[in-house]
């Protein structure tokens, strides 16, 4: 079987294997629940009179993809430990990089199910007023970027353990570095030792916020890109590790 044939067969195995348990649903509808609530709740959508989502609608998906990227993303190989079964994996004629990407892809797939369910917030705001579209779509990729960067750290760490529970913990600790490196009060605390721009610089919220505002830069593009280039190939590492 060719790469791509390789990928899809286990892109669609993972599919069936979300959505035949209640972990997709469950992520799925805690995501709409907790960012379309903290907009309307603590982002004061109507009080700000402005037909913008940036500072009231995804201003919290940060926060909120530190916690629903590993909870996704912590059984990609620890179930596979657990269970006994990467040892078959790894032994068939399948290269370790395509079942790195064809899991990464399936999970993927659910973060842009979440994203794009929360389209009624998009129409709201587009009934209410006149907001510039292209801003908004930027900020949607810009979310699609984080949690999908967040997902290949999960990966990362899933590849160490069997444990769902010690890669959960694990994953949202260094997604939680990420953020605080670039968020504004840490780097202000650390300008006066005269390193904060360059600790912003590998922070998550350095570069999300510009993508948010519709500043489609290609340096913001390509660190995300980066990390998660980064953490797939370094559980490729790992996987080849256990594998010899």
């Amino acid at each position: 079987m060719s790469a791509f044939s390789n990928i899809v067969t286990i892109l669609k195995k993972e599919l069936r294997s979300y959505f035949n348990s209640p972990l997709a649903y469950v992520l799925i509808v805690i995501f709409l629940l907790a960012a379309q609530g903290f907009a309307f709740l603590f982002g004061g959508v109507f009080e700000r009179q402005e037909a913008s989502l940036t500072e009231s609608f995804f201003f919290w998906h940060p926060w909120l993809f530190m916690v629903l990227a590993p909870a996704l993303g912590m059984r990609l190989w620890s179930e596979e430990q657990r269970l006994g079964t990467m040892e078959l994996l790894l032994t068939m004629p399948v290269a370790p990089w395509h079942a790195i990407v064809g899991k990464f892809l399936a999970a993927s797939v659910i973060i842009f199910l979440a994203l794009a369910l929360t389209f009624p917030i998009w129409m709201t705001i587009s009934y209410l007023g006149k907001p510039d579209h292209g801003v908004i779509f930027a900020g949607y990729c810009a979310s699609f970027l984080l949690g999908t960067s967040f997902l290949a750290v999960t990966s990362a760490v899933s590849a160490f353990t069997r444990s769902q529970v010690v890669a959960f913990v694990i994953a949202v600790a260094v997604c939680l570095l990420l953020i605080l490196a670039g968020f504004p009060p840490v780097v202000q605390f650390l300008n006066e030792f005269r390193f904060g721009e360059m600790v912003a610089a590998f922070g998550v919220l350095t570069h999300f916020n510009e993508l948010a505002k519709g500043i489609l830069v290609l340096r913001d593009v390509f660190f995300f890109l980066s990390v998660t280039g980064f953490c797939l190939y370094f559980t490729a590492v790992v996987l080849k590790s256990k594998r010899a």
